[in-house]
């Protein structure tokens, strides 16, 4: 049995509107601006730099074949410049960027950024629920991209050795698994040859894409989007279904903004702007003019796998081993993604506390969560092994992105009228441009749902529920609990001359700062002593990344011995008490972790038909409770100073 969130956990306290200010360069801004681009080359752009491995080849032989032929070369070739040009430079690395909450971006960080603003309005619940929503799509996400970039690579050996076939599947599950085992040692020791190895990845992109322009020049004409549209004008059906595969050469631009705290936009724009996004085109644009430049039946073939056949072939099992490494990196960083957006949501109240070990001394973002781990693995084995290879895999691909695209969508519309309050005349095209742009990609792979697109959507919906079912059931049992809630201040008068007084400090977890927590009142009643010192703690999680020194503690004195004490953290901040407790003001002298003693409260949920949530969602909710991780280790609290005293509870 594990500890309840209703004593011992933590409340999301209304979110600070001073963190919704105007935009602001972040906490990185001030570094060397050259170095911290380079480490973003290696860390952010993996996902977004593999896509030319097998974004340009799907929209020809994915489940809706194209013609090989001029019309539809330069029309593919013209979307993929103007899909790079309009999500990802002008929506995410313009727009977006410029929202950060206290450097941090991302979809949770957006919807804390705005919701100051509109938290008293009827919208303010759906715009917490689309948030939610695009982080349970980025679980799905999380499974599928390192399912088709690592397969992808690997395929690249049939190009090199056709009868190498049979050992793609194999090769790929061996390296997934030993990526997923590699995770407990932290990144930190194998970081730094990220951004070496993607350096190399994205020059050997550009090499290639410029020897075979060379050749052809005259592809650069799809620069004018007139290719795109003719392309739609001439098959209208056709050129909306290719949006589904087109979609896959921009995705990985959520991490662009998610990652913003990392390295800060200046640094991230820099090195988009310079290095990933020239490269990527000039890649693209190479593939284009390398399938031009052959005849029908050397064209068909080619167009198997594109990116490899733009090596020569004496190269073309170096550059299978470079993509392999580049989809390594690109898959160990949407997997370490995975562990920063869980640890938020936990921090945030959305999933239970999880063990989560810190693999770095000196980085607080460098963490492993084991069962986050576990799962990914489990499901990209299952992906892998069903789908066996990655053009089957790519029709599950995109929905997920597509959808947390959309929801990004929603949340900009929000921010620009809401907040940096533009112009109805200037909002108002902006934003229907993007609807547009955003909206024709979700609806263009919500066609692939029934050949593969429903596996992200099941693990989104699964995340969801259990998401908000946790959400909800911490707030039924606060309710419950704050209903008898006895005042602290009546309790201390009233215990003061009732119990025996004992030398130290008892510190007792509640999750409200409101009334007596259930562990002080069952130690008073079965053990009829209290301590020298009473202190009441509550643990509150704010909506932005970070709390300022001076704003960590509020401490009351209620007098015969008796404190509450509030303390506040970022929920990018790790919530350590004891580090806390060293630097609280003083409420009665300093805490001397081997005269203090930390008491918890434990409730057993029983279900009833109370109403608040079905049945079914109570006993989730029950079972989610009985397997979070001891509030113990989630506060680090020391082993030896903490009693656990339990109740029932009916919701």
């Amino acid at each position: 049995m594990s500890d309840s969130p209703a004593d011992t956990s933590y409340v999301p306290a209304t979110i600070d509107e001073s963190h919704a200010s105007a935009p602001s360069g972040g906490k990185h801004g001030t570094g060397n601006i050259t170095k911290l681009a380079l480490g973003a080359v290696g860390v952010v752009f993996g996902d977004i730099g593999t896509s030319p491995i097998y974004a340009f080849r799907e929209t020809f032989v994915g489940p809706h074949p194209l013609a090989i032929d001029e019309l539809h070369i330069l029309g593919v070739v013209s979307l993929i410049f103007w899909s790079m040009t309009l999500v990802v430079s002008v929506q995410y690395v313009s727009v977006l960027m410029r929202a950060d909450n206290k450097g941090q971006g991302g979809s949770l960080a957006l919807v804390a950024l705005i919701s100051g603003t509109i938290r008293k309005t009827r919208y303010s619940p759906l715009l917490v629920l689309l948030g939610v929503f695009a982080t349970s799509l980025f679980y799905g996400d999380s499974m599928i991209t390192p399912a088709v970039s690592v397969l992808s690579a690997v395929e690249g050996l049939t190009v090199v050795e056709s009868s190498l076939s049979p050992f793609v599947l194999p090769i790929a599950l061996v390296l997934l698994v030993g990526l997923f085992i590699i995770q407990k040692r932290g990144t930190a020791r194998i970081g730094a040859l990220f951004s070496p190895i993607m350096v190399l990845y994205f020059a050997t992109l550009a090499v290639l894409g410029i020897y075979h322009l060379i050749q052809m020049p005259q592809v650069l004409v799809a620069l004018n989007p007139w290719y795109a549209i003719q392309f739609f004008l001439t098959d209208k059906i056709l050129g909306f279904l290719a949006l589904g595969s087109v979609v896959l050469a921009v995705t990985g631009a959520e991490a662009l903004y998610s990652d913003m705290g990392h390295f800060g936009r200046g640094p991230l724009r820099l090195s988009w702007f310079s290095v990933v996004m020239p490269c990527l085109l000039i890649n693209y644009f190479g593939q284009a003019a390398m399938i031009l430049s052959l005849d029908d039946a050397q064209a068909a073939v080619a167009m198997e796998n594109p990116f490899f056949n733009l090596a020569p072939e004496s190269l073309r099992l170096p550059l299978v081993i470079l993509a392999t490494c580049a989809t390594f990196i690109a898959s160990q960083a949407v997997i370490s993604g995975a562990f920063s957006i869980t640890h938020q949501a936990m921090q945030l109240g959305f999933i239970p506390r999880l063990s989560t070990r810190h693999t770095s001394e000196h980085e607080v973002g460098q963490i492993y969560i084991p069962f986050v781990n576990w799962a990914l693995m489990t499901g990209v084995i299952v992906l892998v092994l069903v789908f066996q290879n990655s053009s089957n895999l790519a029709s599950a691909y995109g929905i997920a992105v597509t959808g947390a695209m959309l929801i990004d969508t929603c949340l900009m519309a929000v921010l620009v009228i809401a907040l940096w309050r533009w112009k109805l005349w200037m909002a108002a095209p902006f934003i229907a441009l993007f609807f547009l742009v955003d909206g024709a990609y979700f609806a263009a792979n919500a066609t692939k749902v029934p050949d593969g697109g429903w596996f992200p959507l099941m693990i989104g919906g699964i995340a969801f529920t259990l998401l908000t079912t946790w959400n909800r059931g911490r707030r039924l049992m606060r309710e419950r609990m704050t209903e008898a809630a006895l005042p602290l201040n009546v309790f201390a008068k009233s215990a003061h001359g009732s119990a025996a007084r004992v030398p130290g400090t008892a510190i007792f977890l509640a999750s409200s700062n409101v009334g007596v927590p259930s562990a002080l009142l069952h130690n008073i009643k079965h053990n009829k002593v209290l301590h020298e010192r009473v202190v009441v703690l509550t643990v509150e999680v704010q909506d932005g990344p970070y709390v300022e020194a001076n704003e960590r503690f509020t401490v009351a004195d209620l007098g015969q011995g008796f404190y509450r004490m509030t303390v506040r953290y970022g929920f990018m901040e790790e919530t350590d008490i004891p580090a806390a407790l060293a630097h609280a003001p003083m409420c009665g002298g300093p805490f001397e972790m081997m005269k203090t003693s930390f008491f918890l409260s434990r409730q057993t949920l029983v279900a009833s038909e109370k109403p608040g949530m079905a049945i079914w969602r109570e006993k989730l909710f029950a079972w989610m409770m009985r397997n979070a991780a001891s509030a113990m280790e989630f506060f680090r609290l020391p082993t030896n100073r903490v009693v656990e005293l339990g109740s029932q509870l009916e919701i």
